[in-house]
């Protein structure tokens, strides 16, 4: 017992030191709930003594028999309902020859109906947002999941443009939530220790449903016809939807005593009401976008959105006018071109995800107190450097390389850019909610809603500066434009971060 009250002692002042946490201000059986059921008080934020507090969830889940991790099964789910929005934009990619003839329009302008939903993905979280705030995540995720499969088998069946463009669009706006509220569930669900691990999976995912989705497709367009990439798309929504019913519980938590009688399970899997009563308010809607005024979110997300027109959109959108006509691939072969894209993105998010964590945990160990986010900023370098290094290959090989002879260098190159938009992704996206977790949900709206803008303008402006400026010459203002808008302006938020989020915060 004596041994026992001396190792409490330490992990609180642990505590106290390293993150700063009130825990003299817990009751003492708050602290024994923690200690059981996390065996450290070393969290932050601190939780409550609900089961149904979803940072309380158990790692391993021990109330199936089938043993599910139930935080990360939960996230998987998430994740994956999130790559699913940049998956179906990205999906017919290959097959935009023969869409093209089939309902008798340009090359240019099927590329719109790529165009068109990654659009949409950056505004409708905005209204989706509010609503997951006040009836939780889970009843708008299954909602979106099942109108996105009904929406999918719509485009399967539609015959003209038109009717395609429209189903494409609704899809695009029910499939949205995840890749915006995706933020939310992290804060909701993990400690901040933690956290760039965990939210570096919800990323990676959005960013990778980009280049797999044409990786994938290329071979169901090849062989049996475009029209299936719909109809997979939209098993594949059902399928979701019957997991998130069975693993996917809510993770939107608001203690109140109402509540309390209810069994955790009751709240987490079955309660589909209204749990926050706050009335809507149309600036509710909107206030994500103030977000402008937050200087350092501000910073992040465009820094970002920069990076991620180029190494992401742009080494997918434009490939099949890039590399299919040079050449002369079929729609497969034009598939296995995002293989770098996929390699480059799983790559580093090892070191955006899992070594940022490392290397935040590792500074506060020696300074005996968390370091500020802005010490985080110091890996996205490394993620601009390789995106503009990556973008130079890309280009300078493809405008080299002999007509009608493949070659890997650009796909090389391709993988080089995913590498480091993939490093910027996490880094810069984690850095955000750490300056402003208090609403993180607003956060990660924001960020798509300017990612998302700048990815739909930048396939309007690729072809003319490939026309008037050259493709290998193109990679020059790619990097002049990285380093103006990314770079450096991520090396002055460094600088001046800690004191605008002092003045920000008053």
């Amino acid at each position: 017992m004596e041994k026992h009250g001396k190792q409490d002692q330490e992990n609180l002042e642990q505590v106290e030191a390293a993150f700063d946490i009130p825990t003299y201000s817990l009751s003492e059986p708050h602290k024994a709930y923690l200690l059981e059921r996390h065996g450290t008080l070393e969290l932050d934020p601190i939780p409550s003594m609900d089961p149904a507090d979803p940072y309380n969830w158990p790692l391993w889940k021990t109330r199936l028999k089938a043993h599910l991790v139930q935080k990360v099964a939960n996230l998987v789910l998430v994740a994956f309902h999130a790559f699913m929005g940049t998956f179906i934009a990205a999906a017919i990619i290959p097959a935009y020859h023969d869409i093209s003839l089939d309902i008798d329009v340009s090359i240019q302008r099927t590329s719109y109906l790529t165009s068109l939903q990654i659009a949409i993905l950056g505004g409708a979280p905005l209204l989706w947002k509010p609503l997951s705030q006040r009836f939780g995540r889970r009843p708008i995720f299954l909602l979106s999941l099942l109108l996105g499969c009904v929406c999918n088998i719509g485009c399967a069946k539609s015959p003209d443009y038109a009717s395609m463009a429209a189903c494409r669009a609704l899809t695009s706006f029910f499939i949205s939530p995840a890749m915006a509220i995706g933020s939310a569930v992290v804060m909701e669900t993990f400690f901040k220790r933690e956290r760039a691990a965990y939210m570096g999976i919800w990323t990676v995912m959005v960013t990778l449903g980009v280049s797999i989705g044409p990786f994938i497709f290329g071979f169901v367009a090849y062989r049996v016809g475009y029209e299936w990439i719909y109809w997979v798309l939209a098993i594949t929504n059902g399928c979701q939807f019957i997991l998130y019913v069975f693993f996917g519980p809510e993770t939107r938590y608001i203690p109140s005593d109402t509540q309390s009688s209810k069994a955790a399970f009751q709240r987490e899997y079955l309660y589909f009401r209204r749990i926050d009563p706050s009335p809507f308010t149309l600036s509710e809607f909107i206030h994500p976008i103030s977000l402008f005024t937050n200087i350092p979110v501000l910073t992040a997300a465009i820094a970002y959105a920069m990076v991620f027109v180029f190494a992401s959109v742009l080494c997918s959108v434009e490939v099949p006018q890039l590399l299919q006509s040079k050449f002369e691939l079929n729609a497969q072969q034009l598939g296995l071109q995002f293989l770098g894209l996929i390699i480059g993105s799983l790559l580093g998010e090892q070191l955006g995800g899992f070594m940022s964590d490392m290397w935040m945990n590792g500074r506060a160990k020696r300074i005996g107190q968390k370091p500020p986010p802005e010490f985080r900023l110091w890996l996205s370098y490394i993620g601009f450097l390789l995106a503009i290094a990556g973008m130079v290959v890309f280009l300078v090989c493809t405008a080299n390389a002999t007509q009608g002879v493949w070659t890997v260098k650009p796909v090389i190159g391709t993988g080089i850019a995913a590498f480091g938009n993939q490093v910027v992704t996490t880094v810069l996206t984690t850095y955000a909610v750490d300056t402003h977790p208090q609403d993180a949900g607003s956060v990660g709206v924001f960020i798509n809603f300017v990612r998302s803008t700048w990815g739909f303008i930048g396939p309007f402006w690729f072809t003319p500066m490939f026309e008037h400026v050259g493709i290998a010459e193109s990679a020059g203002v790619i990097a002049a434009l990285i380093m103006g808008v990314s770079f450096i302006p991520t090396a002055l938020l460094q600088w001046a971060g800690g004191r605008l989020r002092v003045k920000q915060s008053k």
